[in-house]
């Protein structure tokens, strides 16, 4: 099947996407507005994508009528967020997140989720959250009335003591459990894996060679 974008509608595109490019991470990312109302919502057009800087971007929808929803707008208001990564214990109470409740509700409080200070950002983070990354606003890039792209610079970082080698900086495999989104209702467990191990070119010089007959 050949599918020409620009000739089917924006829901059909979104199904296409979501529906293959998948497990996608999912940043519960929390705000706080000017009024001191701590914010949490979830997004799964999400990722990294530098490490220098330590960058992060999410995509962002408008409400129906072109105003700004709370994560984007206190976010442009105050210049700062918290990106917090979902697991499976707290999965529940991210799904309820996503309730679009109006801008003096407080996500975290109506779904049990408890707000800590940060350390350099006003946003508190998420204590249940397994890795917590404190954002400062770079831009926004905005591609259609409805669409924008925000990018923020990772400054800081909390991560559960149990899903991380203080020695190696490398996460503990058997304890950190990510949720992964896929389409629909639907939605992954991280928990099958494996390995694949990357060559340098001389290494696959060198196996070609190997497998040549003698």
């Amino acid at each position: 099947m050949e599918i020409d974008f620009e000739a089917i509608e924006p829901q059909n595109r979104y199904k296409l996407l979501v529906g293959f490019v998948i497990p996608r991470p999912i940043a519960l990312v929390t705000t706080r507005s000017p009024a001191g109302v701590d914010n949490a919502a979830p997004f799964s057009f999400f990722n990294v994508f530098s490490e220098d800087p330590a960058m992060v971007v999410l995509g962002l929808q408008r409400r129906p009528d072109g105003t700004l929803k709370d994560t984007a707008r206190n976010i442009l208001d105050t210049g700062e967020f918290v990106v917090n990564m979902v697991d499976e214990a707290i999965a529940e109470a991210m799904n309820l997140c996503s309730v679009d409740f109006p801008p003096e509700k407080s996500e975290p409080k109506i779904s049990g989720l408890a707000i800590e200070p940060s350390r350099l950002v006003k946003p508190g983070r998420l204590a249940d959250s397994p890795v917590s990354m404190e954002c400062r606003h770079i831009q926004t890039i905005e591609f259609k009335p409805t669409r924008s792209l925000v990018l923020g610079e990772v400054v800081w970082m909390r991560a559960r003591d149990d899903v991380i080698d203080s020695g190696t900086l490398r996460v503990r495999d058997d304890a950190y459990r990510p949720v992964g989104r896929l389409y629909a209702h639907q939605y992954a467990r991280q928990r099958d894996r494996f390995e694949l191990v990357r060559q340098t070119y001389p290494e696959w010089l060198e196996s070609q060679r190997e497998e040549e007959p003698a």
